[in-house]
């Protein structure tokens, strides 16, 4: 790789590290150790391509979904996740919404990596079923039935007592 190349790559990092950073928190459903583990595996191989790519985000977005649906991530899959920082409790607000944050990643570690990718591609990312089927390589029907049951899972955990 030319100086030029890896100056553009170095700049990308730079640039997009925080964001991509965000997209990789939820498709980990709130594991900051996985994501980031993800974001640098995901920046390495697209460093290794980085002279053939032409839309950089794309690629490093679709390099990142399609390893953290894949087999071998899921014997890393982590069962407790740790913290720096232990949670203060603070006034019943702070504390209403550590409680329905920690419900929240409850209720997304419940699916699978697939539905997690779906539903972040079409929520978070907003982007059209077209463009997720091309990106998960599936059809169109089945980025429907899987968004739509993904949702339903969601809708039936116990969630309500939190929303009040």
């Amino acid at each position: 790789m030319d100086s030029a190349a890896e100056l553009r790559f170095r700049e990308f990092v730079a640039a997009r590290s925080p964001a991509l950073m965000g997209l990789a928190y939820l498709l980990t459903a709130g594991d900051q150790h996985a994501a980031e583990d993800l974001v640098q595996s995901s920046l390495v191989r697209a460093l290794g391509k980085w002279t053939q790519v032409e839309d950089p985000e794309a690629y490093v977005k679709r390099v990142m979904y399609h390893q953290h649906v894949s087999l071998w991530r899921r014997a890393w899959r982590r069962h407790e996740t740790t913290v720096a920082d232990l949670p203060e409790r603070g006034a019943d607000d702070a504390t209403r919404t550590v409680e329905l944050r920690l419900a929240l990643r409850e209720a997304l570690a419940t699916l699978t990596r697939r539905q997690r990718a779906m539903l972040v591609l079409r929520y978070y990312e907003d982007l059209p079923e077209e463009e997720i089927a091309r990106v998960m390589g599936c059809s169109i029907g089945t980025v429907r039935s899987t968004t739509h049951r993904s949702l339903a899972k969601l809708r039936s955990q116990d969630l309500k007592e939190l929303t009040r």
